[in-house]
């Protein structure tokens, strides 16, 4: 089977630059995956990606050695196995607060025994290789979305759910969830003691701890706290941040860009 190539970087202590795909559009996730990212998540979420937008963005990411992987809009099986039967290398799922949820996730991403994902892998045969269904329980990466305070409450209990490969914390619902504020790369003493407490309950867990970003600087500061699993931004901030940038350039007396977005 295909390397993953996510998943060798962590297991060398490295840290995973990622980027984020919300435009729906195969021309701008192959564009971004010539970047040179480590991995590109399709958003499902809160982009404008359905399934069908997805399945040419992941041929466009396999045009490179760029890791394709693919933020679901909620825990549903049904979505989540047809991702990963388009040939997502692995799944990010929102809102996990619970033990319970998360165990449910995950399954929904095993094969059996561990899991209860059906067998049909059609694209996900041909970018894996033959053997897909051989080492797809161990290539695959489950990453389970901390975001609120029940998040937090059960932060232990979801992190010894087996066969679970990495926590990714949604800063703005998590801000939101704790101080009524959504921010991207929070400030707020309580929002960053929380992001602090996350990266060390993995830690302890041997979770790896991912994180979404908006800028380079915040991203190496997570880096340095013990993240290994970095997105910055998405190609929709990017382009509306960089447009923004030069038509205020060309206009004298232009006000600034706009305020700064996750996605």
């Amino acid at each position: 089977m295909r390397e993953n190539k996510v998943k060798s970087i962590w297991k060398a202590g490295g840290a995973v630059v990622n980027g984020w795909l919300a435009i729906p559009s195969s021309v701008s996730a192959e564009n971004m995956a010539h970047a040179g990212w480590d991995s590109l998540v399709i958003d499902m979420q809160h982009g404008l990606v359905d399934f069908s937008s997805a399945v040419p963005m992941l041929q466009a990411i396999s045009t490179t050695d760029t890791v394709p992987l693919a933020r679901v809009p909620w825990n549903l099986p049904d979505l989540m196995m047809k991702t990963l039967d388009a040939g997502a290398y692995g799944i990010i799922c929102p809102m996990i607060n619970t033990r319970e949820e998360c165990e449910e996730f995950v399954s929904n991403c095993r094969y059996a025994p561990i899991g209860r994902r059906s067998f049909g892998p059609t694209r996900a045969l041909w970018y894996g290789g033959a053997d897909y269904a051989k080492h797809a329980n161990d290539t695959l990466i489950t990453m389970a979305m901390v975001e609120t305070q029940e998040a937090m409450d059960n932060l232990d209990a979801i992190l010894t759910t087996p066969h679970l490969d990495a926590i990714y914390v949604g800063p703005a619902d998590l801000g939101l969830s704790l101080t009524g504020v959504a921010a991207a790369d929070p400030t707020h003493e309580t929002t960053v003691a929380a992001i602090k407490t996350i990266i060390e309950a993995c830690k302890r867990h041997n979770i790896v701890g991912g994180i979404h970003c908006f800028a380079p600087a915040y991203a190496k500061e997570m880096i340095k706290l013990g993240y290994q699993f970095v997105t910055l931004g998405s190609d929709n901030s990017m382009l509306a941040n960089m447009a923004k940038q030069t038509v205020a350039q060309m206009r004298e007396g232009a006000q600034a860009a706009g305020a700064k977005g996750l996605y």
